[in-house]
């Protein structure tokens, strides 16, 4: 399901929204991606997802600036993930900016793949930060769309919400980068203290978002 690297996207997807502002001074130059209206459909992982649809305005609807309420948890720099390998040596992950951090904040940034595989699934997560968790997760977002080298003056894919977040609730979403069926998959996950993306190499909505709440039970505690 996954390839080795993470190779450039290019083609323009037929769902774009413009991006809308975004905080901090780390973010010149572009915009964070932005979750759907309320009244977006969601993606269900026991059935066939929608692709994204473009809108006529090209604007986004604004997501909640709040975070979503639950227990305190942190992010945890886990061996494996959902069933996969932590991978040591280089770490792609890293060129992904995960924000402003602050003392008693953690981060995990860390590729896991199959055993022998170079095949990786790139994951960036924190915890407690100062602002709402979903801002984090849009940051998140853009970082990694920057790492595949998107083309961020065709804007970008919206962002479509997971109908079960699972086990650990708050809110997950994922966007396609591809106009293939199968391509660049980014999933992301927003709680009361932790957000967290990870970046699926030719996977689908579908596949991706349950492969990523799987992981996300290890990475988050």
């Amino acid at each position: 399901m996954r390839v080795s690297g993470v190779p450039a996207v290019t083609a323009a997807v037929l769902g774009l929204v413009l991006l809308t502002g975004c905080q901090g001074d780390d973010l010149k130059g572009s915009k964070p991606v932005k979750s759907p209206a309320a009244s977006a459909s969601a993606v269900d992982p026991t059935t066939a997802p929608a692709r994204p649809g473009a809108t006529d305005s090209g604007k986004a609807s604004p997501s909640a600036s709040a975070a979503p309420s639950g227990p305190v948890r942190q992010v945890i720099d886990a061996s494996m993930a959902g069933g996969l390998s932590k991978v040591s040596g280089k770490n792609p992950a890293r060129d992904v900016d995960p924000g402003e951090m602050r003392d008693g904040m953690n981060l995990v940034s860390a590729a896991y793949s199959d055993w022998g595989s170079d095949d990786a699934v790139l994951v960036v997560a924190v915890d407690h930060v100062p602002e709402a968790t979903t801002k984090r997760r849009e940051h998140l977002w853009r970082g990694m769309l920057e790492h595949i080298e998107w083309d961020f003056g065709q804007g970008v894919p919206e962002a479509q919400p997971v109908s079960d977040p699972g086990p650990l609730g708050g809110s997950v979403e994922c966007l396609s980068a591809s106009l293939a069926e199968n391509g660049n998959v980014i999933c992301g996950w927003a709680d009361a203290t932790t957000a967290g993306v990870a970046l699926f190499p030719n996977s689908t909505v579908m596949s991706a978002s349950m492969e990523f709440m799987t992981m996300r039970v290890d990475l988050e505690k």
